[in-house]
């Protein structure tokens, strides 16, 4: 596979089927959207910049767009169900708590992605259509991918409104910090059920075109009582990247297997932050109160020896519980929150990249051994 440090990925790629821009946003389905735009705002340090409600006309659903620097969510709650995406929304809720239900991804062309994905087997949810304001016009369309999840294809280069039509532009929920504390999305996890990653792994390099970046499997994630399986495939450019992960056959229950057990199934386990500054990021958030996995000590003792130089000192790195790995590109610094809800589920990684297109592979072992912890807290190891 090219490296994303080759010349030929800094012109088009001509022979793309499927080529994308980036991801677009992440659309969260949740009990409060006020509520959580708020712990966005102030934990993550995110700005409040569009809003969709009652308020602007927006019957049914209360909608808060949120950005730093090109990663955007979109939080979404229900008001007052009256349409067949209002029942989703509140069905989704009760069965699987606050989560993701769409990874949007912006596409140059969302009519010609929408045929290239339905004619290579995607589930189409809805045909492309045009949604129009004084700001311009935004195509999309919408595709079924694990689970409840979906795919919303985006092209909006002839748009220049603060999110979609429909949406308002919206003050800050508080000040932004004079720093952000990340600046865009790295990847996202999804978790799929024993002995369906290859599918939907297929389905990627099928429907999108996607290619593999890294597998991991039997002992590359394993520790003494669970382990799992992933692959990640990701576009050309890399700009968007998805591993997927299924459980797999261990001693006890893996963090896969929470997952699915309280999420009510497949759906987006993760997703990865990218700061250029991530001492910062985790001094920040800390301090808002995010609470981050645990990592002992001893993991510290030889991290020098095999990591080699890093930006940021060992003792630092030891003293914010932050992960580091190398490969044959450079490094990565990581760090894993605890899930940001009352279910087990969804939790969020920060992630300082130097060279490295990896995913912490040196840090699986010490990774899950704390995951192990939680889940042995919360009595579902």
């Amino acid at each position: 596979m090219t490296e994303p440090n080759t010349p030929t990925l800094q012109t088009p790629r001509q022979d793309d089927p499927f080529p994308v821009k980036g991801m677009d946003a992440v659309v969260f389905a949740v009990g409060n959207a006020k509520q959580a735009a708020h712990y966005y705002s102030t934990a993550f340090g995110m700005k409040l910049v569009a809003y969709s409600g009652p308020e602007n006309g927006n019957r049914e659903t209360a909608s808060y767009v949120l950005e730093s620097g090109a990663a955007r969510f979109v939080l979404t709650s229900v008001i007052k169900a009256s349409t067949d995406w209002g029942r989703f929304l509140v069905e989704h809720v009760a069965a699987h708590g606050d989560g993701v239900v769409d990874l949007a991804i912006e596409v140059p062309d969302a009519r010609k992605a929408y045929a290239h994905a339905v004619e290579h087997g995607a589930t189409g949810l809805t045909e492309p259509y045009e949604l129009k304001d004084e700001h311009g016009t935004v195509v999309v369309a919408q595709i079924a991918t694990y689970g409840e999840t979906r795919h919303t294809l985006v092209d909006r280069s002839g748009y220049d409104g603060p999110y979609l039509p429909g949406y308002v532009a919206a003050e800050p929920i508080v000040a932004p910090p004079a720093k952000r504390t990340f600046q865009a999305i790295d990847h996202c996890v999804g978790n799929v059920e024993l002995g369906k990653m290859n599918e939907w792994v297929g389905f990627y390099n099928r429907v999108m075109g996607f290619t593999n970046m890294k597998e991991f499997v039997g002992d590359d994630i394993a520790t003494e009582y669970s382990a799992l399986m992933s692959k990640v495939v990701a576009d050309g450019t890399k700009k968007v990247k998805f591993p997927i992960n299924e459980p797999a056959i261990a001693k006890k229950k893996s963090q896969i297997d929470e997952y699915l057990e309280f999420y009510g199934g497949p759906g987006v386990q993760h997703i990865a932050l990218a700061t250029n500054d991530i001492v910062s990021t985790v001094r920040s958030m800390r301090a808002a109160g995010v609470r981050f996995l645990d990592v002992p000590d001893t993991y510290y003792d030889t991290l020098g020896e095999w990591v080699g130089d890093t930006r940021v000192p060992i003792d630092e790195l030891r003293e914010l519980k932050i992960l580091a790995d190398r490969d044959e590109d450079g490094y990565l610094l990581q760090i894993f929150t605890k899930p940001v809800q009352d279910r087990p589920t969804v939790f969020f990684e920060m992630i300082e990249r130097h060279g490295s297109m990896g995913f912490g592979k040196g840090n699986f072992k010490a990774l899950f051994e704390a995951i192990e912890r939680e889940q042995e807290r919360r009595g579902n190891l």
